[in-house]
């Protein structure tokens, strides 16, 4: 799927959200999430993003982290969703529906002014 070149403050608003979405099959590490989210049409998501969003998603008890031994290469850090995890992400959308719709509202066309 192409990607979309999004604004980037766009993206930076909604990645969190979108990053626990990815995780709600279970746990996965890091590539696989930005190769979800490139797939769902996000464009490609640099580490330098992605790594220390994770970071802080671990730190505020969002995410659990267990490194596994990898398949003849190097261990990898997995992330699964805690419980406040995923209550996050549920308030979230909800959140996220009612601003999209809002802001959607606002940028549609009006019809025109009667004279």
């Amino acid at each position: 799927m192409s990607a979309t070149p999004y604004r980037s403050e766009w993206l930076r608003g909604v990645l969190e959200l979108c990053v626990l979405r990815t995780m709600t099959g279970g746990p996965t590490y890091g590539y696989a999430i930005a190769a979800e989210l490139a797939e769902a049409g996000f464009g490609d998501i640099k580490g330098g993003t992605l790594y220390p969003l994770l970071g802080r998603l671990e730190k505020s008890a969002l995410v659990t982290v267990e490194w596994r031994a990898g398949e003849g290469g190097p261990g990898r850090k997995y992330f699964a969703l805690t419980d406040a995890g995923r209550e996050a992400l549920e308030q979230g959308t909800s959140q996220w529906r009612v601003f999209a719709a809002t802001v959607g509202s606002h940028l549609s066309p009006t019809p025109a002014a009667s004279r």
